[in-house]
């Protein structure tokens, strides 16, 4: 994966306050949805079915579903800006953090309310950590509650349904806060906001291929490693192989980063009891990394008899046999170079690395005021990004198409988002303060990728050439992910964790060692 954010953003953010308790009350329910005056009174505006909003004692927001028509989220303050943010990965939390760590005038400070679907914060690039025991879920996945407990950011857990902005209508974003538009959520609350940040995140694109939605996992979420059973899939098989000695195949759907981190790792995990397939419509793979990263990974890859097949598309994936009990699955691969054969391979796993979509897509359309998208579904963003036509919406990572300055659209990975995050919070603290925007620069630290539980390949693109892997590599990148975890308590609390594991490791490794040499002596 990629290294992280600007020299700018390594300093630590300092927070203060309180997440979204009793205290974020809920308006009176209306019938429809009155947003404006500047709004037309026959617009046709979706509505929704909620039930009474209640807090429990978690501090969290639920929701019940009989009572008709939204609610309206109420600020504690209405003279104060407010900025809501979707999407609580790197781009949204990130952002939501830079705002409360810039010093504001009194009277100017917003109010933050994030919005995610999930109760958890998930650190991507770390994932795979969870299928080698090398991490647990608390220190790579926190919970928003536990995150925000000493911000003045609330949160609330929810999807979002439709957009429904009125900046479009000539309103100045750095004017006095006429309302920027409304946010629904699926839940039926809906948010007025001055200023609002895209950064909803993608989902795994498994629809380009038959049998792909319905027998592969994706492998992009906190989720698909641990409720979609990926673990206990394993763990399953490993059993079986243990029972009756059966080789467990494994199926990796591409040879990108995540493809490979995900082979390497699960090749070490199964050593000599199972077999590793990584299909690449490339001959090669990691084709955009630096070539430290991609012969480091070819070194681990063949080391441990990961099978390369390279130049192939997937046609199709079917299951082995009609038997609902019978789970293994059928790969039908195509050439996609010349000199190739057509073949079929046999799995009982496939896990699929191949593509993303952003969830844009997936609002409901709010009229003639949609947002503009590219053909990826990525909000067409200018150079302070800001969404044209938009002056008071942001986006950014998956959400967002910003171009660098060679007019190449910026690859949606941790490095981008974590940088835009810096940007997008600053901007919105120029534009509410009327001081000038500015222009994001990607600055490219470099590139990173686990390669199993003591190895790695980093490569800085401040020092050309050099690669750092195996146990330096691996040390080198859990230090970079540990600064770039989101809150000092967390990062204090990981750090700990780590160095216990690392001595207890050690002290085992000695161990073995001791017991060696005394057997052989």
């Amino acid at each position: 994966m990629a290294l992280l954010s600007s020299v700018s953003s390594l300093l630590p953010f300092s927070y203060g306050a309180n997440r979204l308790t009793s205290k974020a009350s809920f308006a009176s329910i209306t019938s429809g949805f009155n947003l404006s005056s500047r709004w037309n009174s026959t617009r046709n505006v979706p509505r929704l079915h909620l039930s009474r909003a209640v807090t429990n004692s978690s501090g969290n927001t639920e929701v019940s579903e009989n009572e008709a028509a939204p609610r309206t989220y109420t600020w504690s303050d209405n003279k104060r800006p407010r900025v809501c943010i979707l999407g609580g990965g790197f781009g949204g939390l990130y952002t939501a953090l830079r705002l409360e760590s810039l010093v504001w005038p009194d009277d100017k400070k917003p109010q933050v309310v994030l919005v995610d679907q999930s109760e958890r914060f998930v650190f991507k690039p770390m994932l795979y950590e969870l299928l080698s025991g090398e991490v647990d879920v608390w220190e790579i996945a926190p919970r928003f509650s536990d995150l925000l407990t000493n911000t003045g950011i609330q949160f609330l857990r929810d999807r979002v349904k439709t957009l429904l902005p009125c900046d479009h209508l000539g309103v100045n974003g750095s004017e006095s806060f006429v309302t920027g538009g409304t946010v629904l959520l699926e839940s039926g609350f809906k948010i007025e906001y001055d200023w609002l940040v895209l950064a909803l995140g993608a989902e795994s694109k498994l629809d380009v291929v038959p049998g792909a939605m319905e027998l592969a996992f994706p492998f992009y979420t906190l989720e698909d490693a641990i409720v979609r059973k990926l673990n206990e899939k394993l763990n399953k098989l490993e059993r079986k192989n243990f029972k009756d000695g059966s080789a467990i195949k494994v199926a990796v759907v591409g040879c990108g980063y995540a493809g490979v981190e995900l082979a390497a790792t699960i090749s070490e995990r199964l050593q000599d009891r199972g077999i590793v397939q990584s299909i690449n419509v490339s001959k090669n793979i990691l084709t955009s990394a630096p070539d430290g990263n991609r012969e480091a990974a070819m070194k681990v890859l063949m080391s441990r008899k990961v099978q390369l097949l390279l130049g192939y598309l997937v046609q199709s994936i079917k299951r082995a046999s009609d038997s609902e009990e019978d789970e293994g699955y059928l790969l039908e691969l195509k050439p996609a170079e010349r000199g190739l054969e057509s073949q079929i391979i046999e799995a009982d796993i496939v896990l699929w690395t191949v593509g993303a979509k952003p969830l844009l897509t997936k609002l409901e359309p709010s009229g003639p005021n949609v947002l503009p998208l590219n053909a990826r579904g990525q909000a067409e963003t200018d150079e302070t990004l800001r969404v044209k036509g938009h002056p008071r919406i942001f986006a950014l990572g998956d959400s967002s198409s910003l171009r660098d300055s060679n007019g190449t659209l910026l690859p949606t990975t941790a490095q981008v988002a974590f940088q835009e995050a810096d940007f997008t919070g600053w901007n919105i603290w120029a534009a509410i303060n009327n001081r000038p925007l500015l222009p994001f620069r990607f600055q490219n630290l470099g590139e990173m990728m686990t390669l199993g539980r003591y190895d790695a390949a980093i490569s800085p693109s401040f020092i050309e050439g050099l690669t750092l892997d195996g146990p330096i590599g691996h040390a080198a990148r859990k230090v970079a992910y540990l600064i770039r975890l989101p809150t000092d308590e967390h990062r204090l609390k990981v750090g700990i964790s780590w160095f216990a594991k690392s001595a207890v490791d050690s002290i085992a490794l000695l161990q073995s060692n001791l017991t060696k040499v005394l057997s052989g002596s």
